[in-house]
């Protein structure tokens, strides 16, 4: 009877696999050149599926199959060695937005807790004006009255020198994507609440200039920066539920074996994201101080900002996918 069950898994291991593994022959069998990249990659996922056959389906034919498959890829790998000095470039160019590609669907998922959140908070402030207090704190609260009473309701942008504010910015918003995406190692319920939690906060914020009739202006001068800290929070809770879905559903994979594999891809979004929260740290540093900038001028940013998101984190991962499909 044990046996009859490891033949059963062993033949569903081949049919969720099988067309991926077709295709990576049918690359190895291509006279033209594989790109470096993508070589590493199928050599990755050899290496994780002839792992989990030997250790499953030891001496089956499958994990001779596998072994050499991998074998044929290792010296690809070998091959393209040379390449190296580019893996860096490459990351950037066509590993992250590769990735992404597969996981479209909780990146999806994350801006909706997010944007919920969001929504959850604005709603809250619009009906009890004290709601601001509970989520920014008294004292921010305060704060920001005042300088709307000066007429400069955005001027706290302005108070810190820059390079200070620079560094400052920059490092906690990345302690806070690391965070976020580390608990996600709580059944993705630990980044699900912080996601909600930084959208409850921001839809407080944007409640309350509301109701002091700022929000224009809140709006013009606080996305000049938001459009790319927002968007890698939200990509930050993306990593964070591929972390804890690895753990939940291992597919074929064993369960330490699975979450391995999540955490890897989980800290390459991660890393991704450095560029895009210096970025987001400068602009909050250098630009967003001119609270009075032309309208033409923020607007401007924001929307080349957004643009920048949605092609390399949606629209490229959608065209690479559809690529190598058709390779």
């Amino acid at each position: 009877m044990r046996k009859i069950l490891f033949f059963v898994k062993e033949i569903t291991f081949l049919k969720q696999n099988a067309s991926k593994w077709e295709g990576y022959e049918t690359m190895l069998e291509k006279k033209a050149q594989n790109k470096p990249a993508k070589v590493a990659d199928m050599f990755i996922e050899l290496t994780d599926d002839y792992s989990y056959a030997k250790t499953n389906y030891e001496g089956s034919k499958t994990a001779k199959y596998l072994n050499s498959l991998t074998a044929r890829v290792h010296q690809l790998v070998y091959r393209n060695k040379k390449e190296n000095s580019r893996r860096i470039f490459l990351f950037w160019k066509s590993e992250v937005p590769t990735l992404f590609g597969k996981y479209h669907h909780l990146l999806l998922l994350s801006f909706l807790i997010f944007s919920g959140g969001a929504i959850l908070g604005a709603i809250s402030q619009l009906t009890d004006d004290s709601f601001a207090r509970l989520m920014l704190s008294d004292d921010y609260v305060n704060e920001t009255i005042e300088r709307i009473k000066r007429g400069d309701p955005l001027g706290i942008y302005g108070e810190m020198p820059n390079w200070f504010m620079y560094f400052y910015i920059t490092t906690n918003n990345i302690y806070v994507s690391f965070y976020i995406f580390a608990m996600g190692a709580l059944f993705s319920l630990g980044n699900t609440w912080l996601l909600l939690k930084e959208g409850i906060r921001l839809g407080a914020f944007f409640g309350m200039f509301y109701q002091y009739n700022v929000f224009d202006k809140a709006l013009k001068v606080v996305w000049i920066h938001g459009s790319l800290e927002i968007s890698a929070i939200i990509i930050a809770g993306c990593a964070g539920y591929i972390l804890g879905n690895s753990f939940m559903f291992p597919g074929t994979f064993k369960r330490t074996e699975s979450f391995k594999r999540g955490a890897k891809d989980g800290i390459k979004v991660l890393i991704g994201l450095i560029p895009v929260f210096m970025c987001a740290g400068f602009l909050e540093s250098f630009v967003t101080r001119y609270t009075n900038m032309p309208l033409w001028a923020s607007l401007s940013i924001i929307i080349g900002s957004m643009g920048f998101i949605f092609w390399y984190f949606i629209l490229l991962p959608f065209l690479l996918k559809r690529k190598n499909n058709a390779g």
